[in-house]
């Protein structure tokens, strides 16, 4: 028996990316996996590939913003299953563009998912693991919550302030029994930023860089969050671009805004659009 069989998980976001691969594997290793996902063709369409390998899945379509949604997810599956053993955050959107560009839609459009979606996810499950005395909740982060990220500001907000709730809600667990980790990938080879909005920058331009700095797949990154889940670790980076970049954010925090400032003026040369841009036009 593996350490993940005949385990109850939650999955959101699992439509791509990283929560598709998480999804697969977790059902490869024998957990019942409960995913769900804004796109109704995307996460239909993983379901369909986990049931077609044997495996156990229930595929559900909604909008992690959604609090009532979230909850009900949250409660069917303690219905069904008695319990839940993990719940991953992990949906997330990104907008790219500098801070003075966007819009105070913008704003809330990444808070509302990246931030409000771990909180919804935390809220709803996180009393009845405390309950049970037992569970796992890991929050999809990113190295941009470790780092100072230009150009993606509110995605960086948002990331920086899952690792905080993330840390808290880890000692407060604790001593109920409920362990709680943040996943901080570096770059992974998602769709995740090709598919997000761009204000007042060349989408092409502004992602070359990103898409040429070494990276892992959807499926390399799932068997490493696994293998720090498994270690209960608090913080779980993803690539060791991450564990380098996070490793001088502590040593060097001088030293890190310098190197941020570096790429933000290389991505606002090569990516920046017009100098006079108003974003509510």
């Amino acid at each position: 028996m593996g350490f993940f069989s005949g385990k109850v998980a939650i999955i959101t976001g699992a439509g791509s990316g990283i929560g598709r691969a998480l999804s697969r594997e977790l059902a490869r290793r024998g957990s019942h996996v409960v995913i769900s996902d804004i796109n109704k063709e995307r996460i239909e369409s993983v379901g369909k590939q986990i049931e077609e390998s044997g495996d156990k899945v229930t595929t559900l379509t909604l909008n992690v913003s959604d609090y009532e949604a979230v909850k009900k997810m949250v409660d069917d599956t303690v219905a069904e299953h008695g319990r839940i053993d993990y719940i991953f955050n992990n949906a997330g959107i990104a907008v790219g563009g500098e801070a003075r560009d966007l819009t105070i839609k913008d704003w809330h459009d990444v808070l509302d998912v990246n931030l409000y979606g771990v909180i919804n996810g935390v809220a709803t499950a996180y009393p009845i693991m405390a309950k049970q005395g037992f569970g796992h909740i890991i929050n999809t982060a990113s190295i941009e919550g470790l780092a100072p990220f230009p150009g993606t500001i509110s995605y960086v907000a948002s990331k920086y302030a899952v690792v905080g709730l993330s840390n808290s809600l880890r000692i407060e667990g604790a001593r109920l029994g409920v362990k709680v980790s943040a996943v901080c990938p570096g770059y992974i080879k998602t769709a995740i930023f090709e598919e997000s909005k761009m204000v007042n920058m060349d989408r092409e331009r502004a992602l070359d860089a990103m898409t040429k700095a070494p990276g892992f797949t959807p499926e390399e990154c799932a068997n490493v969050i696994l293998k720090g889940v498994e270690r209960n670790k608090a913080i779980i980076p993803v690539h060791w671009v991450a564990y380098l970049l996070w490793y001088i954010a502590r040593l060097s925090p001088r030293l890190i805004m310098f190197l941020m400032r570096v790429f933000g003026e290389r991505m606002a040369k090569e990516g920046r659009l017009e100098e006079d841009f108003d974003p509510g036009s």
